[in-house]
């Protein structure tokens, strides 16, 4: 089991960027795919990007449409979330998980993420 630290929220006005970071500890981290999910007050959690424990297979949530980019560094156990033309629905507490299983070169279910961390406040307001 992995520990994930998340970072990099904030405000940012609509259509600006922020960039999230997972950093993750434990054994063997990179055999783990890394998810981000999101959930807005009176909203269930949905995921947002995930990435394979390689880097090489991503998957995206619909409504992202190309504006979120899930990249990971595994020399330095962490995976970022670059999050571009925000919007206010993007407003959300953002987390990462790591998958139960080992998924070095695949992505799994959005169901089967767990070990959350304690999430980052995203908001988009003007």
């Amino acid at each position: 089991q992995l520990h994930l630290v998340e970072s990099g929220g904030g405000l940012v006005q609509p259509g600006g960027s922020l960039r999230l970071s997972c950093a993750a500890s434990g054994f063997a981290t990179e055999n783990y795919a890394i998810g981000w999910f999101r959930q807005a007050p009176g909203k269930e959690r949905e995921g947002v990007a995930c990435i394979s424990g390689t880097g090489s297979i991503t998957n995206y949530g619909d409504f992202v449409q190309g504006r979120f980019t899930i990249s990971r560094d595994n020399a330095k156990n962490t995976v970022y979330l670059q999050m571009n033309s925000l919007k206010s629905e993007d407003t959300a507490t953002y987390y990462c998980a790591h998958s139960r299983t080992y998924y070095p070169l695949a992505v799994p279910p959005w169901t089967n993420f767990g070990s959350w961390g304690r999430g980052t406040q995203v908001t988009v307001s003007s």
